[in-house]
């Protein structure tokens, strides 16, 4: 899977193993830390389902500019199968579909349907897509050095902001840190900043949070035509 689309999805689309690799101690952290990381932990043991509303600035420290994408997100648990639908409606129409462990990306101005398999990376692409979204609170300890930075008001929001580093080399070369401003009262993330050794970052913001309602199977579902043409890029 080409590297450009495991960092287009961390925002959601959201490190290394997170959720499968070994557990760290629980004793590393603060009592703020852990009070917010036990609220998570709540919520991803009661986790089915989510959908939001998000903004997805795209900083490219090169040109100094910033590219802007609008949409809705889904996520469930489909039986042991990580669904997440991601529908972007500005400025240009695209569904992002992440199941059955590969990733369609469908361009309806196009009538392309674009199909990456993550393959050996499918544990760090699932990671990254519940992080902040039905992902444990003590599972970040396991990929990330995590610190609690303090509360901050996002979007009328009294939040909990952590600064997550990845503890992989591997994932380093690609993320500097991860910003998180997770909601306490709910247990979920509603900004997420990624940096990039680049300079270049992502932030996230997500609104009109909703856990656990009943989403339609059509949703997760690519609305293609008859004469959708499909592309699996190598490498």
């Amino acid at each position: 899977m080409k590297r450009s689309i495991l960092i287009g999805l961390t925002l959601v689309l959201a490190a290394a193993g997170a959720l499968l690799a070994q557990a760290a101690p629980k004793a590393q952290a603060s009592p703020a830390l852990e009070k917010i990381l036990n609220r998570m932990d709540e919520t991803a043991a009661k986790f089915r389902a989510a959908q939001a509303d998000f903004v997805w600035e795209q900083f490219q420290s090169v040109v100094k500019e910033t590219d802007t994408q609008k949409g809705k997100v889904y996520f469930r648990w489909a039986t042991k199968d990580l669904q997440m639908m991601a529908n972007i409606q500005d400025p240009t129409q695209k569904n992002v579909l992440y199941s059955d462990g590969k990733v369609q990306v469908y361009q309806p101005t196009i009538d392309q349907v674009t199909v990456y398999a993550p393959g050996k990376n499918r544990a760090d692409v699932e990671s990254f897509l519940v992080l902040g979204f039905g992902g444990g609170g003590h599972d970040l300890l396991k990929s990330f050095d995590v610190k609690y930075e303090g509360s901050e008001n996002v979007g009328g929001v009294q939040t909990t902001k952590l600064d997550l580093l990845p503890k992989s080399p591997r994932v380093r070369n690609m993320f500097d840190h991860i910003l998180m401003w997770v909601d306490p009262a709910r247990g979920v993330s509603v900004q997420q900043q990624v940096f990039e050794p680049s300079g270049d970052f992502r932030l996230a913001k997500y609104s009109d949070i909703q856990l656990n309602q009943k989403l339609p199977d059509n949703i997760f579902k690519l609305k293609t035509t008859g004469k959708t043409k499909v592309v699996s890029p190598q490498g």
